[in-house]
């Protein structure tokens, strides 16, 4: 049995820490293709497009709360461990599909994936049994890094005052 893992816990948004500030996620192989691509997304704004801040993070597991705006350009992607996502407010687009509060998804280790945010943008919690976990990002095609550039510049000041969709209809927020 591991001792690292609590018996019982109580986390609070409030006290959630960045992406940046865990070692939560790291990423594999960026290719000079992807890393170039990242750089220029990076530099025209995308990092204000998006927002991830690891609620609760034990031994074997973790809940990352999400929250990307309008129009960002989330890269194909896989991840080394099976996901779970449930949309907290806003909608998104995977596929044909819409999925909108309540509802939710689930990818396997390794399954490659992407979605769009709706028009409003989408919050969601996203769970796994695991405490570190790998991203792969799979778009190494130049032309999607263009698109990206061009969300992120389109997108940026619009992005400044987004409000998270679930604060649109009460006027606040737990995130």
């Amino acid at each position: 049995m591991e001792t690292d893992k609590p018996r019982f816990a109580i986390f609070r948004s409030k006290d959630a820490r960045s992406d940046a500030e865990t070692s939560l996620m790291t990423y594999e192989d960026f290719t000079p293709a992807i890393a170039e691509g990242a750089q220029r997304a990076t530099e025209a704004g995308a990092n204000e497009g998006a927002e991830l801040r690891a609620l609760f993070v034990a031994p074997g597991f973790s809940l990352v709360y999400v929250w990307f705006k309008s129009g960002f350009p989330l890269p194909r992607h896989s991840h080394n461990v099976d996901c779970l996502y449930y949309i907290l407010g806003g909608s998104l687009f995977i596929g044909e599909q819409e999925l909108g509060v309540g509802d939710g998804f689930f990818v396997g280790e390794g399954v490659p994936y992407t979605y769009k945010p709706g028009p409003a943008g989408v919050e969601l919690l996203e769970f796994r049994s695991a405490d570190a976990f790998n991203i792969k990002v799979l778009a190494s095609n130049p032309a999607f890094w263009d698109r990206a550039v061009e969300a992120a510049r389109s997108h940026r000041s619009a992005w400044a005052t987004e409000q998270r969709p679930t604060a649109a209809k009460t006027g606040e927020s737990k995130f």
